[in-house]
């Protein structure tokens, strides 16, 4: 008996062994170029940091994205997923060890003998006996992997759980990047009802004057009228502005975990760029983005499952194995006079299933194709995000220049023209314009900045973050 144990620990330890899929570059052939397209003045791949958000060298936005990864329900949800994928593959790859049981049990046995008298009952009595048996037995039960089928089902579990651990990374790589953007909006948004405000007093200091001089009888009412219309207007303005940065402060204190109460102190202003990033070389997205390496693993769980469908063809063997002690006495169950054992061998060949097992195949092939798509549509998405938000950072830079000279000749124009209505040599239609084209300048510079900001951020993403590879 101990020799058989002693077979069954050996083969297992051998047979046993089942691993996650190796790692591919890419599953499928690109055309990818040597280089991105839309330019990169930095090419090495080891230099993107892993708390990318430092960058913007902000402490509050540190501390912000530091309480969301603690906090954040979604990502604990995420969390949990891991946490579910790894018991999946402990249960998958379980039947490639032998299921070992141990059971005591007890019986109680009368027996009557109908037809047997007793001797010297006088013929009234019936001949009976009860007996009383304990035992004590150790069950084994172990399907033998000469095929691989079961190894197969574990890797492909194990892929599973290595996808899950990539979507958590991803999680993470996404509410770093919503809770930076909200952060960005919400000071935007603080700027913007600061410029709203100050605007509205501007309005409001030109209309008294306007208001003093048509009393005097130097103005006349269209004046008046059209400089209420702008106070009127900037004060909506105010309102929406108002809006806007409550819901923007709520909005972030969601992502935080906090309940939405508009409380969280906003900075006052954006800050500037950063310095460029290293963009790495196309051929090396794979191993950053966690949503490739999610596709990367879900055909590499595909091509496992298609080897654990064919196998199933092949015969299964099975072994079982029990050992114990039987006795009358619950004192003699750990005696070894009283050692029973059996040991027994099967082999099942499946010969006619309906058509099951050809149909799972072709199943398992189905769902590999799927896959193998599915992760060259990722990587071409991919591609175009980082070339996108290459581009995106040139177009925006060049826009943001733009709108800053723009807004310092409007509020130029502004002032010149407040000056010359103060001395009577322009008109207040002149006044007017001048004044909402400077608002509207000053405005479009703020949220050009905050865009440029959020396209740091998007290439960030695009590139995964500066998270690595999973373990």
């Amino acid at each position: 008996m101990r020799m058989i144990y002693a077979i069954l620990t050996a083969s297992t330890l051998f047979l046993s062994c089942a691993s996650a899929p190796k790692r591919q570059s890419s599953p499928v052939k690109n055309q990818v170029p040597n280089a991105w397209t839309a330019g990169s003045t930095i090419s090495d791949r080891q230099s993107i940091k892993v708390y990318w958000w430092r960058d913007f060298q902000d402490t509050q936005l540190d501390s912000l994205i530091t309480n969301a990864l603690k906090y954040n329900y979604n990502l604990k949800a995420a969390a949990q997923r891991v946490q579910a994928a790894r018991a999946q593959a402990t249960i998958v790859g379980a039947p490639l060890f032998p299921q070992v049981s141990l059971g005591l049990n007890g019986a109680k046995r009368h027996q009557n003998f109908i037809g047997f008298p007793i001797p010297g009952s006088g013929g009234g009595g019936v001949l009976s006996t009860t007996a009383t048996t304990y035992g004590l037995s150790t069950n084994l039960n172990w399907e033998i992997d000469l095929w691989g089928r079961l190894r197969n089902d574990k890797a492909a579990a194990l892929a599973d759980y290595q996808g899950a651990q990539a979507d958590h990374l991803g999680a993470r790589l996404s509410l770093s990047g919503q809770t930076t953007k909200s952060w960005f909006a919400a000071i935007e948004a603080r700027r913007q009802l600061d410029l709203a405000q100050s605007t509205r007093d501007n309005f409001q200091a030109v209309n008294d004057q306007i208001q003093t001089r048509y009393e005097s009888g130097l103005r006349p009412p269209l004046d008046l009228r059209l400089s209420l219309s702008n106070v009127a207007t900037a004060e909506a303005v105010v309102a929406l502005r108002r809006q806007q940065y409550d819901g923007a402060v709520r909005q972030l204190e969601i992502l935080l975990g906090r309940y939405p109460a508009a409380e969280l102190a906003i900075a006052q202003d954006l800050l500037p760029m950063p310095a460029p990033i290293p963009a790495g070389l196309p051929a090396d997205l794979i191993a950053r983005r966690p949503d490739l390496m999610i596709a990367e693993r879900q055909v590499a769980a595909a091509n496992a499952r298609v080897k654990v469908a064919k196998r199933a063809r092949y015969p299964s063997i099975s072994l079982t194995s029990s050992g114990g002690t039987s006795s009358a006495n619950l004192s003699n169950l750990l005696s070894g006079d009283f050692i029973v054992w059996s040991f027994a061998g099967n082999l099942l060949q499946p010969l006619f299933q309906g058509g099951r097992l050809r149909a799972g195949i072709k199943l398992a092939e189905a769902n590999q194709e799927q896959a193998l798509a599915g992760f060259a549509e990722q990587a071409l998405r991919a591609y175009g995000e980082v070339e996108s938000a290459l581009m995106a950072e040139t177009y925006l830079r060049d826009r943001e220049n733009a709108l800053r000279e723009a807004s310092e000749q409007a509020v130029a124009a502004r002032e010149l023209a407040e000056n010359r209505y103060t001395r009577g040599v322009s008109d207040v239609i002149t006044l007017l314009g001048s004044q909402r084209r400077a608002f509207e300048a000053e405005g479009q510079y703020l949220t050009v900045r905050r865009q440029r900001l959020d396209a740091r951020v998007d290439l960030y993403l695009a590139l995964g973050g500066g998270f690595g590879e999973i373990d």
